[in-house]
């Protein structure tokens, strides 16, 4: 099942909805095999996370998801160019969001 289709997806296509929190998406722009390397570099940099013996592993691994996701735009700066604000990780209720989450009834939220 894609992230798409388990997940609600904000109108704009910025953010998922997992347990009424607001996770941004990958940037859309990104070619195809380009995300496809991100997404492999970041679940192999996970299983470092899982994997790791010793603090100096586990603190690379973790540097090396945050690093995949910033490529991914899923963190650092925004991949949007509007100048909307970014609302990730804030609950859905307390964002411009609050309107279009009530209308899902997300079953997940809180």
């Amino acid at each position: 099942m894609s992230q798409k289709a388990k997940y609600p997806v904000t109108p704009d296509g910025r953010y998922i909805v997992v347990r009424g929190r607001l996770w941004r998406t990958s940037n859309p722009a990104l070619p195809p095999e380009r995300k496809e390397q991100l997404v492999h570099d970041l679940m192999t940099a996970r299983r470092g996370v899982r994997d790791a013996t010793s603090d100096d592993q586990r603190k690379n691994a973790r540097a090396d998801v945050n690093q995949a996701k910033i490529a991914l735009g899923e963190r650092g700066p925004v991949w949007w160019t509007d100048g909307t604000p970014d609302y990730n990780r804030h609950l859905a209720k307390n964002t411009p969001y609050a309107d279009w989450f009530v209308e899902i009834g997300d079953a997940e939220a809180e």
